[in-house]
C-alpha cells in the first residue's frame, strides 16, 4: 500500500534516533530536552487533588474555563496587554498547537517563513498543510539574520511566519528591535505570526522576553503558543495553550477539535492551581536562578572537555562546536559521542532544510540533575584524551 504523499517524505525524528542510541549504549542523555529531576511538589500535589476529586471526564474542547481565565489574567499582568479567556485555547502540548495553527492558516501553495536552525516540527507541519517553507538563516555566534535576506523571504504568497523565542536550539532571545523589524514585514505582507514561546520563563542574565503579539499592530495577527512542560518540568503532562484574536482562535479550534478534542483534565486543573501558587511563592524567580546555575555548570563541563559553548540567554540548551576534534560533521560527532564516549547530544545541522550548508554544532541540554552533569563531565574528559 502506498502512504499519502504528505507522510512519505517525513522520516524519524533525530530526537528519537539519538535517544534510542543513548539507551542502547548506556549514554548520559544530554540530547533530548527534558528534565531528569522531579517536578515541584506543589504542582504534583495539585494534580493529585484533581484526581482525588474525580476530575476524570472531558473538559470543554477549548480547555477548562478557569484555566483559560487564569492564563489570560497572567498574560495581562506580565505584559500589560489585553487578553480574554475566550482568546485562549488549551490543547495537548505546544507541538499539537503548532500543528493546529499551521493547518488553521496555511493553504496549499502558501509560503511560511521559518528561521534556521529551526525546531524539527515546523517544516513538517508546513509540508503537511501543503505549504512551502522559506528558510532564513540565523548566523552564529549571536544568531542574527541578514535584513536583506529576511525581506527577500517575504512575497505575494507569504501567509505566515513561525517564530521561536527564546529560541531552540540556539538559546537566543530576539530583541525588541529584531521583533519590530519582523513585525513590520508581517504587517506589510498581511502575514500571521505563529510564535512558539514555550521557554518564555527560562531566561537568564536579565534578558527580557518580549512577545511579538505585544508590539503595535501585532495582536490581531499573532498566535502565541506556550506550555507548562518546560516551566514546571512536566514535559509528559502535555498541556499547552494558544492566545490569539477571535478569528484566528476560531480557526485554530476548528482544527484542534478533530486532532485531540481535549486533553487530561487533572493536569489542566493542576496548571490552574499551580499558576496562582507559583506567583505567590516565588517559583518563577527560583526557576530562573536554578537554571542559570545549571547552565553555568554545563558550560564549564563543556569548556573543560574542549567544547567551549556559544552564549545562551534563554531555553535550557547550549551549543558547542566540535570542529577541533576532526569529525566530518556534527552528525558523525554526535553519534561517536553517544556510542564511543557515552554522552548523547543533538546535531543541529538536522534543523536546516539543507544540512550541508549549516553550522556544524552539537546541542547539549542542561535541564539535568547535578549528578547527571557530573557523570557527563567524567565521560567527556575521555573525548579530549582520545582526540
Amino acid at each position: 500500500m502506498k502512504p499519502a504523499g504528505r507522510a512519505s517524505g517525513i522520516g524519524t525524528s533525530i530526537f528519537t534516533e539519538i535517544s534510542a542510541l543513548a539507551v542502547a549504549h548506556g549514554a548520559v542523555n544530554l540530547g533530548q530536552g527534558f528534565p531528569d529531576f522531579p517536578a515541584p511538589a506543589f504542582i504534583k500535589e495539585a494534580a493529585r487533588r484533581a484526581i482525588a476529586d474525580d476530575r476524570n471526564q472531558y473538559a470543554p474542547a477549548a480547555g477548562l474555563p478557569r484555566l483559560r481565565a487564569a492564563l489570560a489574567a497572567r498574560w495581562e499582568r506580565l505584559h500589560g496587554a489585553p487578553a480574554d479567556a475566550d482568546e485562549v485555547t488549551v490543547a495537548s502540548g505546544a507541538t499539537e498547537l503548532l500543528h493546529d495553527a499551521v493547518l488553521a492558516v496555511v493553504d496549499p501553495g502558501d509560503e511560511v517563513v521559518v528561521f534556521e536552525p529551526t525546531y524539527d516540527a515546523y517544516v513538517p507541519d508546513v509540508l503537511m498543510a501543503g505549504g512551502v517553507a522559506r528558510p532564513v538563516a540565523l548566523r552564529p555566534p549571536h544568531w542574527t539574520w541578514d535584513s536583506a535576506e529576511l525581506a527577500r523571504a517575504f512575497g505575494p504568497r507569504t501567509r505566515a511566519v513561525i517564530l521561536n523565542t527564546p529560541h531552540n536550539p540556539t538559546g537566543k532571545m530576539f530583541s525588541r528591535a529584531e521583533l519590530e523589524e519582523l513585525a513590520a514585514l508581517a504587517r506589510a505582507h498581511d502575514a500571521v505570526v505563529i510564535s512558539d514561546e514555550v521557554y518564555s520563563e527560562l531566561t537568564f542574565d536579565g534578558a527580557a522576553h518580549v512577545p511579538i503579539a505585544t508590539l503595535p499592530g501585532m495582536r490581531e495577527r499573532t498566535i502565541t503558543i506556550d506550555s507548562m512542560g518546560k516551566t514546571f518540568s512536566v514535559t509528559g503532562w502535555k498541556v499547552g495553550w494558544a492566545i490569539a484574536p477571535p478569528p484566528l482562535t476560531q480557526a485554530l479550534r476548528a482544527v484542534h477539535q478533530f486532532v485531540t478534542f481535549t486533553n487530561a483534565v487533572p493536569f489542566q486543573e493542576a496548571l490552574a492551581d499551580g499558576l496562582a501558587e507559583a506567583e505567590s511563592n516565588g517559583y518563577f524567580q527560583e526557576l530562573r536562578a536554578d537554571y542559570t546555575k545549571r547552565r553555568d555548570r554545563l558550560a564549564l563541563v563543556l569548556k573543560e572537555a574542549g567544547l567551549p559553548p556559544l552564549p545562551a540567554s534563554g531555553t535550557y540548551f547550549l551549543l558547542a562546536d566540535p570542529a577541533p576534534f576532526g569529525f566530518a560533521d556534527d552528525v558523525e560527532f554526535c553519534k561517536h559521542l553517544c556510542t564511543g564516549i557515552g554522552v548523547a547530544a543533538i546535531p543541529t545541522s538536522v534543523f536546516h532544510l539543507d544540512p550541508a550548508s549549516a553550522p556544524k554544532l552539537a546541542r547539549f541540554c542542561f535541564a539535568k540533575r547535578d549528578e547527571t552533569l557530573d557523570a557527563a563531565a567524567v565521560r567527556l574528559k575521555k573525548l579530549r584524551a582520545r582526540h
